[in-house]
């Protein structure tokens, strides 16, 4: 029994740094976040590619319609994933959001044009938004969750980067948009 109280002191039990935690959760929101806002902000090139029609309008129309069906599979995300998050933990949760999430985001990146693939381009771009809602609606309550819990004694100032950091990925896309898209060379 000696031996045992003097080994429990000798090696507290290893809390992860605040700082560790907020940062880690945070960089998980901002690429997450970033793979969801970036299809708003490159819309119009999103609709030439994806979604063409006989008027430029109809399909940016159609790309707008896809970009909400993406807000509407974030509730169903957020039960779903929740759920599984709190049966097999904040951890577990979270990477199924990520991997999701790059699940969507890769079908994005390798689906081919209206012109090579025809109808089944704006399908496959229409699913790949909808697996990135259900990804974000899953993985922003999971990781407000978990900086929660790992706040100690600040947990509302660890919860409120993820709030935090969603505003800055909007300012990050707006920003890497302005940089690579000229509607004058479209």
């Amino acid at each position: 029994m000696p031996a045992d109280a003097a080994l429990s002191t000798a090696m507290p039990a290893q809390q992860p740094v605040l700082r560790n935690v907020v940062l880690a959760a945070t960089v998980g929101n901002v690429l997450e976040w970033f793979d969801f806002l970036v299809y708003g902000y490159f819309a119009v090139v999103i609709a030439e590619v994806f979604f063409p029609a006989g008027n430029p309008t109809v399909s940016l129309l159609v790309t707008f319609g896809a970009f909400g069906l993406s807000y509407l599979a974030r509730p169903l995300g957020a039960i779903v994933i929740g759920a599984y998050t709190d049966r097999a933990g904040r951890k577990a949760g979270l990477t199924l959001s990520i991997a999701l999430m790059m699940i969507g985001t890769a079908m994005m990146a390798f689906t081919p044009s209206y012109a090579a693939i025809g109808l089944a381009a704006p399908m496959l771009i229409t699913c790949a938004r909808i697996v990135q809602g259900f990804s974000v609606g899953g993985g922003f309550g999971s990781a407000v969750a978990f900086l929660a819990e790992h706040g100690s004694a600040r947990k509302g100032f660890s919860a409120s980067w993820q709030w935090a950091s969603t505003g800055i990925v909007s300012v990050i896309v707006a920003l890497f948009r302005d940089r690579t898209y000229d509607p004058a060379n479209a």
